[in-house]
């Protein structure tokens, strides 16, 4: 009842305001968010896909570029690409973190390379000191993909930091479903550098840096002050779920370390929040009959992602076959995300743990 009547009041405080764009709310949660994330700006856009786009065009990336990311994404992370007119370039992904795979990324540099895209997927942070390294021996920026990870801490040489700063700019999505989510789409991008924010902060907004002056050839991406409103609410909450999560995570492990069938994400339970388990994801033999008896006992589960992105339709023009990425390709056919959210209860996890203890005869 307590976070109805804040998101209420923040609701009626923006109907009262009447300042649906670009209000005092947006400008409020921006500043909030920037210091969760230890950066100094943030900027609110419209969505996660455009936080990646007008961060990749705030730097530059255009037609005849090249940037690198990893084949086991949400398409989105190339779409964002595409749509400056550069080209992903796709790499493949550790085996245990299911992130990119640093090993690899070197040999995709090419002269046409300009930014790097990791992505903290399912929550976990990628390893981003060798990717730095990387990206200073070539000269390339770094933009996060931090869609999955808000409030995840990287654990790295210069201690623990919080994804959102620990590139050139990050790309944070707010849909509902996210650990901290919105009432409906919303985004954001986050920098330390004051010339790349104010140049994220034109672009959403139409090109203009005052109203009917446009500097830019800019986008109408704005986060809406009633979707700020919500997430200033949200986001005083948001260590405590991600907590609950990592709790939630442990107790799955316990429950299913013993069963040879699955293989469970890798994660360190004594660095807080090194993974914040916007999904739980395990890979499973006999995956299609796992889901059929798990629905049959009216456990839903999901596929993140069933296809890669090198062999949807949409991308098949980067020239990409099967076999180009094998470890993405093979856990495409294994991967099942089993239900998390900061709410579950530990008789459901137990519950889940059983009915999938039970389908192996374990």
């Amino acid at each position: 009842a307590g976070i109805k009547e804040d998101v209420d009041e923040g609701i009626s405080g923006v109907l009262d305001r009447c300042d649906f764009i670009l209000g005092e709310s947006v400008n409020a949660f921006e500043k909030e968010f920037a210091a969760y994330c230890g950066v100094k700006h943030c900027v609110g856009v419209a969505s996660g896909t455009d936080a990646l786009h007008l961060s990749l065009k705030a730097l530059g990336i255009k037609e005849g570029d090249e940037v690198i990311t990893q084949a086991n994404t949400f398409i989105a992370t190339l779409l964002a690409i595409s749509y400056t007119g550069a080209t992903p370039v796709l790499v493949d992904i550790d085996t245990d973190t299911y992130n990119m795979d640093t090993k690899v990324i070197e040999a995709a540099v090419t002269g046409r390379t300009k930014a790097i895209v990791p992505v903290h997927l399912y929550g976990k942070p990628a390893a981003m000191d060798e990717i730095k390294q990387i990206a200073a021996r070539h000269g390339l920026f770094i933009v996060e993909d931090a869609c999955q990870a808000h409030g995840a801490y990287y654990y790295g040489s210069s201690g623990p930091k919080r994804v959102g700063g620990l590139g050139d700019m990050a790309a944070f999505s707010f849909y509902p479903g996210k650990n901290l989510g919105a009432y409906g789409d919303g985004g954001a991008v986050t920098t330390n550098s004051g010339e790349i924010f104010e140049k994220v902060r034109m672009l959403r907004d139409y090109g203009q840096q005052v109203k009917y002056h446009h500097i830019l050839k800019g986008y109408n991406s704005r986060l809406d002050s009633i979707q700020a409103a919500v997430l200033s609410v949200k986001l005083r909450y948001l260590d405590r779920w991600n907590e609950l999560r990592a709790a939630h995570a442990k107790r799955y492990a316990e429950f299913l370390n013993d069963v040879p069938e699955i293989k469970l994400p890798g994660f360190d339970i004594s660095r807080k929040l090194s993974h914040v388990f916007h999904l739980f994801v395990i890979r499973a033999e006999e995956r299609a009959g796992l889901i059929d008896y798990l629905c049959e006992k009216g456990i839903s589960t999901g596929i993140h992602y069933p296809v890669p992105n090198h062999l949807q339709k949409a991308f098949l023009d980067l020239g990409y076959k099967a076999g180009s990425f094998p470890v993405t390709e093979k856990y495409a056919d294994e991967i099942l995300s089993l239900p998390m959210f900061p709410e579950l209860k530990y008789g459901q996890i137990k519950d889940v743990a059983g009915a999938i203890r039970g389908f192996y005869g374990r």
